[in-house]
């Protein structure tokens, strides 16, 4: 893959995880609403701290023992089906989807540190980087260490800007982002998981036979 290609999708991969309702926006929406804008930031600086350093363990050793064509392979089977079962699942919730940017009064505490504390413990974001993160960042470093650069910069420039326009949109009002823009954003980001746990599947089959 080119950087150009590994810049794209991991920013449009980066999207389509980070747009979904979890632990993280909750937390974003709570804090905008008492910090202001400048919560989106710093939650996503402490969830990058936490993403940076698996992807630096990927890189400086782990990457070598799943780029063997069986572990690979199973890596990209699972990491390709996930990516459909998600996309599938995005669009049977449109109908009910709402963004809820009511805030909730909680405990104030460190924006940094909550990042990575409420990524850490969200089940679904070591499910993701176990078989998405670790798939696709293989893929990226066969154009050497560069490659995985350009992909961890895209992936966390996906969540930069987006819960930074979450925060603005709380602190702001609803006016900057209705239920309808909303759920056309998770149907475009849905497509895009289904073409490309498509490719990743296939990706794996390919490593498999080729074997």
């Amino acid at each position: 893959m080119t950087l150009g290609a590994i810049a794209v999708t991991s920013l449009i991969l980066g999207f389509s995880g980070a747009m979904m309702p979890g632990p993280l926006l909750t937390l974003t929406i709570s804090e905008a609403a008492r910090r202001g804008m400048r919560a989106g930031p710093l939650l996503i600086a402490g969830h990058a701290l936490l993403e940076a350093t698996l992807v630096i363990l990927l890189l400086f050793g782990l990457a070598e023992l799943v780029q063997r064509p069986p572990v690979f392979a199973l890596i990209a089977l699972i990491g390709g089906t996930m990516l459909i079962w998600m996309g599938y699942g995005m669009v049977r919730s449109l109908s009910g989807l709402s963004l809820d940017l009511s805030a909730d009064e909680q405990e104030a505490v460190s924006p940094l540190v909550a990042g990575a504390l409420v990524s850490l413990a969200n089940p679904y974001f070591t499910l993701w980087w176990a078989t998405v993160g670790i798939g696709y960042l293989t893929l990226t470093i066969e154009s050497g260490w560069l490659g995985g650069v350009t992909f961890y910069f895209f992936h966390i420039l996906a969540d930069l800007l987006w819960y930074s326009f979450v925060a603005m949109a709380v602190s702001r009002g609803r006016t900057l982002l209705t239920d309808k823009v909303y759920r056309g954003l998770i149907a475009s980001c849905a497509l895009f998981l289904i073409m490309f746990g498509g490719y990743f599947g296939f990706c794996g089959i390919e490593k498999l036979l080729s074997t």
